[in-house]
C-alpha cells in the first residue's frame, strides 16, 4: 500500500513535464513564425520608403518646372482683363459720342405708343450729358446731347399735355346722378366709381410725371394739370346742368332724379334722389299757389324752379366731382404740390357754381324789392342744401387757400342775410297791406292775404331750423320779444336748435299778429256788421284750421301757449256778433208791444195791426236776411252747419212760439196774407243760407 501510493505523483509528474515541454515547443515555433514576419515586413518597409523618397524627388522636380510656367500664364491672364477692360472703357465712352445720332429716329417720332422705350432713351441722353459735363465739359458734344434731352424732355411735356387731352372727357350727367344719389332704401349701397382716365393711360401720365419732377426739374406740367382737368371739371357741371334742362323741358314738368323714369342711357341702377326734394316739391307747389293769388306767370316760375333744383344737383355734383379729381391727382402731383394744384383746378368750377349763386341771391332781392316775398322760398331749400352739405365741403376743401374756403360760408351769409330781410319785410307787409275795398270778398270768405300768409309760413315749418337760423344769424331775437335761457346769450353765437325755434315760433306769431290786426281794419271796409263778422269767423277758421292741419300750431304754441284757444274765442266772438244781425227779425216775436186780450174777445184795429206789423216785420226781415246772406260764403262745412243748425233753432223756436200764441187769434180776414211761411219753410229757408248755389 505504501509503495503504490508514492509511484502515483511521480507519473504525474512526467505527464506535466511532456506537456510544458510541448506548450514551450508550440511558442517557439509561434515565436519563430513571427520573427519572419517582421523581418518580411521590415523589408517591405524599407521598399516603400526607398518608393517614396524617390516620388518625393521627382515632385520637387516637376514643380520646380510647373511653378515659373503658372507665374507666367496668371500674368498673361491679368494683362487679357486690363485689356479687355480698357476696351470696354473705350466702348462706353465711343458710345456717348454716339447716343445723339442713335436716339435721333426715337426721339423725333416721341413718346407716344412707346413710352419705356422713350424713357430708356431719355436714360442713355441724360448719362451723356453727365459724362460730358464731368470730364469733357467743353466738347461740342456736350451741347448736342443737351439739346437731345431738352428736346426729349419737351416732348414728354407735350405727350403728358396730349393725354390728358385726349382723354380728360367731361363725367355723363347719368353717372354724377347715380354719384350722388342718396336712395333711403337701400341700406349699404354700392359706391360709384367716376373713372377720369383709363388705367393704362393713367399709369403713362404717372410715369411722365414722375420723371418730370424727378429728372425734368420742371414743375410746369402741373400748370398744364389743373388748367385742363379744371376745364373738365366746368365742362361736367355744365354738362348736368344741361341735361337737367333738357329733361326738364322736354317732359314739361319739373325733372328730378326722385321722378323715378326708364332712360335708354340709364344704367340699371335706382334712379338717384337727393335729401329734402319732398319738402322742395312742396315749396314749389305752395310757390306757384301764392304766384297764381299774385298773378304771376307760371312758365317763369317752372324755370325759375328748374334753375333752383338743377343748383341744388351741381352743389353735391361738385362736391362728389372734386373729391374725385383730389384722389386722381394725389397719383399724378408731388405731394407738397397736391393741394395748391387742386386749388388752382376746383377755382373756374367753383367760381361758377358761387356766382350762379349770388345771381339767386340777386333775383331774390329784386323780387323783395317788388314786394314778391314768395321768391325767398327759392332761397330756402338751396340754403338747407348747402348748410347740410357744408361740413363735407369744408373737409373737400381743407388744405385750399382761405379766400377759397370761405367762399361757400359767404354764399350762405348772403343768403341768410337776404333771407332774414325778405322775412322781415314779409311780416311787415302783412301789417301794412292796404284796405281796398275792391279788394275785399263780397261774400266774405277767406281774403287772398290770409291764405298767402299761411301758405308762406307753411314753408317756414318745411324748413324750420333753415328759418330759424337764419333769423338767428341776423340777431333779430329782440324784435320779438323772445324769453331766453338764461344760460343763454342774445348774440347770434347762441342760435342752438332750442332758441332758433323759439325765434321762430316767435316770428311766426309776429305775422299772425300783423294778419289779425290787418284783418280787423279790412273787416271795417263792410258796412254790413254782419258780413264783417263773417269775414273775420272765416279768416280766423281758415288760420286756426290750417294751423292744425300743417302742424303749425305745435311751432307757434312755443311761445304762445294758449293761441288755439284764442282763435277759438275769437271765433266765437265773430258768431255771437253774427247772430245779433237776426234781432231785429226777432224782436218781431216778441211781446213788445203785443196786446193783451181775453180769449174769444174782438180786437181792436190798432191792435190787429200791430199784430200784422209783426207778421209782415218778421216776414219782410227773413226773406231780406235769406236772400242777403245766401250769397255769403263759408268754406268750412262743420262751421257753416254750425251757424246754421244754431240760427235756425233760435228763430224756429222763437217763431213757433209766436204762431202759437197767435193761432186763436183773429186779426185779418186773409192770414196766409201775414201768416205766409210755417216753421219747416222757415228752417228751409235758414238751412240754405252761405249757399251760392242754392
Amino acid at each position: 500500500m505504501g509503495i503504490t501510493s508514492r509511484m502515483i505523483p511521480t507519473e504525474d509528474a512526467s505527464a506535466r513535464k511532456r506537456e510544458i515541454e510541448e506548450k514551450l515547443k508550440q511558442e517557439q515555433e509561434t515565436l519563430s513564425f513571427i520573427r519572419e514576419n517582421l523581418e518580411k515586413s521590415d523589408q517591405l518597409t524599407k521598399g516603400m520608403v526607398s518608393i517614396l523618397s524617390s516620388f518625393e524627388s521627382r515632385l520637387m522636380q516637376l514643380e520646380n518646372s510647373i511653378i515659373p510656367v503658372h507665374k507666367q500664364t496668371e500674368n498673361l491672364q491679368r494683362l487679357q482683363e486690363n485689356v479687355d477692360k480698357t476696351l470696354s472703357c473705350l466702348d462706353h465712352v465711343i458710345s456717348y459720342y454716339h447716343v445723339a445720332k442713335d436716339t435721333d429716329r426715337i426721339i423725333r417720332e416721341g413718346p407716344s405708343g412707346r413710352l419705356d422705350e422713350y424713357l430708356a432713351c431719355i436714360a442713355r441722353i441724360q448719362k451723356a450729358v453727365e459724362y460730358f459735363q464731368d470730364n469733357n465739359p467743353d466738347s461740342p458734344e456736350l451741347n448736342t446731347v443737351k439739346a437731345r434731352f431738352e428736346k426729349g424732355k419737351e416732348l414728354l411735356e407735350a405727350e403728358f399735355r396730349s393725354l390728358l387731352t385726349r382723354y380728360s372727357k367731361p363725367v355723363p350727367p347719368i353717372l354724377i346722378l347715380d354719384a350722388i344719389s342718396v336712395d333711403e332704401d337701400i341700406e349699404l349701397q354700392e359706391e360709384v366709381v367716376l373713372e377720369h382716365l383709363p388705367e393704362a393711360v393713367l399709369q403713362d401720365i404717372i410715369c411722365i410725371s414722375g420723371w418730370l419732377v424727378e429728372y425734368g426739374r420742371n414743375q410746369d406740367f402741373m400748370n398744364v394739370y389743373f388748367q385742363i382737368r379744371s376745364s373738365q371739371l366746368d365742362r361736367s357741371i355744365k354738362g348736368l346742368k344741361d341735361h337737367f334742362r333738357k329733361n326738364s323741358a322736354s317732359s314739361g314738368i319739373l325733372y328730378s332724379p326722385a321722378v323715378q323714369t326708364k332712360r335708354k342711357d340709364t344704367p340699371t341702377k335706382k334712379a338717384p334722389k337727393r335729401p329734402g326734394y319732398d319738402n322742395d316739391l312742396r315749396v314749389k307747389l305752395h310757390s306757384d299757389a301764392l304766384n297764381e293769388k299774385h298773378g304771376a306767370t307760371t312758365g317763369k316760375d317752372d324755370v325759375l324752379d328748374i334753375e333752383i333744383d338743377s343748383y341744388i344737383h351741381c352743389i353735391s355734383a361738385f362736391v362728389k366731382l372734386a373729391q374725385s379729381e383730389y384722389a386722381l391727382l394725389t397719383e399724378i402731383i408731388p405731394e407738397h404740390h397736391q393741394k395748391k394744384t387742386f386749388d388752382s383746378l376746383i377755382q373756374e368750377a367753383l367760381d361758377n357754381l358761387m356766382l350762379e349763386g349770388d345771381n339767386i341771391v340777386s333775383a331774390a332781392r329784386r323780387a323783395i324789392m317788388r314786394h314778391d316775398y314768395s321768391a325767398v322760398l327759392t332761397i330756402f331749400p338751396i340754403l338747407r342744401h348747402l348748410k347740410m352739405n357744408k361740413s363735407e365741403f369744408d373737409s373737400t376743401l381743407q388744405g385750399t387757400a382761405a379766400s377759397t374756403k370761405n367762399k361757400l360760408p359767404t354764399l350762405i351769409t348772403s343768403m341768410e342775410t337776404i333771407g332774414a330781410k325778405a322775412l322781415e319785410e314779409f311780416a311787415d307787409s302783412i301789417k301794412n297791406d292796404p284796405d281796398k275795398e275792391y279788394n275785399m270778398p263780397k261774400d266774405g270768405t277767406v281774403h287772398e292775404l290770409t291764405s298767402n300768409a299761411i301758405l308762406f309760413l307753411q314753408q317756414l315749418l318745411d324748413f324750420h331750423e333753415t328759418a330759424g337760423a337764419m333769423l338767428a344769424s341776423q340777431v333779430l331775437g329782440d324784435t320779438y320779444n323772445i324769453p331766453l335761457d338764461p344760460r343763454e346769450t342774445s348774440s347770434a353765437s347762441s342760435s342752438t336748435s332750442d332758441f332758433n325755434k323759439r325765434l321762430l315760433s316767435s316770428y311766426i306769431c309776429k305775422v299772425l299778429g300783423n294778419l289779425q290786426l290787418n284783418l280787423l281794419s279790412k273787416s271795417k271796409v263792410y258796412e254790413d256788421s254782419a258780413l264783417s263778422a263773417i269775414f273775420l269767423h272765416n279768416n280766423y277758421n281758415y288760420i286756426l284750421k290750417s294751423l292744425e292741419k300743417s302742424e303749425l300750431i305745435q311751432l307757434v304754441t312755443v311761445t304762445q301757449r294758449k293761441a288755439e284757444s284764442s282763435y277759438r274765442e275769437l271765433i266765437k266772438q265773430q258768431i255771437d256778433i253774427y247772430q245779433r244781425s237776426w234781432l231785429k227779425v226777432l224782436e218781431h216775436l216778441t211781446d213788445k208791444n203785443m196786446p193783451i186780450f181775453q180769449p174769444g174777445a174782438k180786437l181792436k184795429d190798432k191792435e190787429r195791426q200791430v199784430i200784422k206789423d209783426k207778421f209782415k216785420g218778421f216776414n219782410d226781415g227773413l226773406e231780406e236776411l235769406c236772400k242777403i246772406q245766401k250769397g255769403w260764403a263759408i268754406p268750412d262745412k262743420e262751421q257753416r252747419d254750425y251757424i246754421r243748425q244754431s240760427q235756425r233753432k233760435i228763430v224756429s223756436d222763437a217763431y213757433r212760439a209766436f204762431v202759437q200764441r197767435c193761432a186763436n187769434i183773429s186779426f185779418t180776414k186773409n192770414p196766409e196774407k201775414y201768416h205766409k211761411y210755417r216753421p219747416e219753410e222757415v228752417e228751409e229757408m235758414i238751412e240754405k243760407l252761405f249757399d251760392t248755389s242754392a
